[in-house]
């Protein structure tokens, strides 16, 4: 059957419902693992969950097939719910018609593949197909939801102004901590040499493999890794980098260099809002240079599809329609998948979610995302997942009240988004006050800074 003429609601039904009411092949097929501090995720919504040393020392396979994975396999297979996939039971629980991430990270791979895994043992080791890696931490940016955990630019914030202060966030200690990583910058980093170890035999089970960071033009590991795709067969494969695109000259360049040299590469970058906006929210950020590279990887590289992931927080809403906008004009200019779009709900920290907004400023929001999608949804240059996302946030502004279960209640977290940019702005050299619009900045400053 062609899964091309179905809907996402009725794929879950045929295929998905059949295994399980809660199946996901996420946690079988896809994986994000950061190498210098030892994590992995089934992807990027539950928290990472520790890799084993002495494990990946005798399986480095382990690496992806780790105890709390395997025991979510056999929960989900067994119709239970994995705490730590919440995000997707939040979104289900709004009503039988809304899709999840489950979804779309199911419906990626073969029907004859789901099915032979679901019948297998959840605690073998199963061989990825969709890999998404960080080699290291070192970024050129800081962005405001960003922590010392991602970003060395981060880091040196918390090691220069010292921790943030007076939090109360269950996520706080992200902005407390040095996060010193025990094998960062070692020549003996085992999550590394694991991981060079399992490539040969991992390198022919992947469907898609895709680099983050950090920034991951400043990483090594990364022009290795290009060194050898593009002297590989693997034509199949997509292989695709999260870049901020906010590196030098010379590893944009490159960039678009390695992209004559591999094939099937597709480019992945940020952003949610316009000018002053985004560059408050993502410290490091030149606007206009962001837009100048994304136009000449566009116009001189040969990406098989370039993709904007949009991190929807509180402070992208004042200009995310306008930013849509800026997005359709470069869909015109150079097709609808240059660039093509997401919207990924950001709920770590909680205080930074777009559900710590005042009810009237979300319903402002509202407004403008419905009155953007009644004029935008027949254009043939939006994908179908692009307008599903935009109801979806709609949808999110309106029936969702908490960002995860452990969120901060309203008030604390409209408390701790007051305390944490007034820090902020003294770090950084900004101005919350002087960069968002008034029916923001005097709901912000209504906001008591005190406990």
């Amino acid at each position: 059957m062609d899964n091309r003429q179905e809907t996402s609601i009725e794929y879950r039904s045929r295929v998905m419902d059949k295994i399980s009411k809660t199946f996901c092949g996420a946690k079988w097929n896809n994986a994000t693992i950061w190498l210098d501090w030892g994590k992995t995720t089934s992807c990027h919504h539950p928290p990472p969950s520790d890799i084993i040393v002495k494990d990946i020392l005798k399986n480095p396979a382990a690496i992806h097939n780790t105890i709390e994975k395997k025991e979510d396999r056999q929960k989900m297979l067994a119709g239970e719910r994995p705490s730590g996939c919440e995000y997707c039971w939040k979104i289900e629980d709004m009503g039988p018609e809304y899709v999840s991430d489950r979804i779309f990270k199911t419906n990626i791979y073969q029907e004859e593949q789901l099915e032979k895994i679901s019948r297998e043992d959840p605690f073998n080791d199963f061989e990825l197909k969709t890999l998404e890696i960080s080699f290291d931490r070192k970024c050129n940016f800081a962005c405001s939801y960003c922590n010392g955990k991602f970003s060395t630019s981060w880091l040196n914030d918390i090691k220069r102004f010292g921790p943030y202060t007076d939090l109360q966030d269950a996520y706080a200690g992200n902005y407390e901590s040095r996060h010193e990583f025990l094998y960062e910058d070692s020549p003996i980093n085992p999550y590394l040499m694991a991981f060079w170890k399992w490539w040969p035999k991992l390198s022919e089970s992947l469907q898609e493999l895709r680099i983050t960071g950090g920034e991951p033009l400043l990483s090594q590991d990364f022009w290795e890794l290009i060194r050898f795709l593009s002297k590989s067969k693997r034509c199949e494969m997509h292989f695709a980098v999260n870049s901020n695109l906010g590196a030098s000259d010379i590893y944009i360049d490159r960039l678009i260099e390695a992209s004559h040299k591999v094939s099937n590469f597709h480019l992945y970058t940020s952003c949610e809002s316009m000018g002053a906006h985004a560059e408050y929210v993502r410290d490091g950020l030149d606007f206009e240079r962001f837009k100048r590279n994304l136009e000449k990887t566009i116009e001189l590289g040969r990406f098989s599809s370039v993709n904007i992931m949009m991190t929807i927080n509180a402070l992208c809403m004042f200009s995310i329609t306008e930013f849509l906008n800026l997005i359709l004009d470069w869909k015109v200019k150079y097709g609808a998948s240059r660039p093509a779009f997401s919207l990924n709900m950001l709920r770590f920290p909680s205080f930074m979610s777009v559900l710590t907004l005042p009810d009237h400023l979300k319903e402002t929001a509202k407004q403008d995302l419905n009155k953007w999608l009644k004029a935008n949804r027949t254009n043939p240059l939006l994908h179908q997942h692009e307008i599903d996302s935009i109801k979806r946030l709609i949808d999110y502004l309106h029936k969702v009240q908490q960002a995860h279960k452990t969120a901060s209640t309203v008030e604390i977290a409209q408390r701790d988004l007051r305390v944490f940019y007034d820090q902020y702005d003294k770090r950084r050299n900004k101005s919350i006050l002087k960069t968002f619009p008034k029916e923001f900045t005097d709901w912000y400053l209504s906001i008591p800074a005190d406990r």
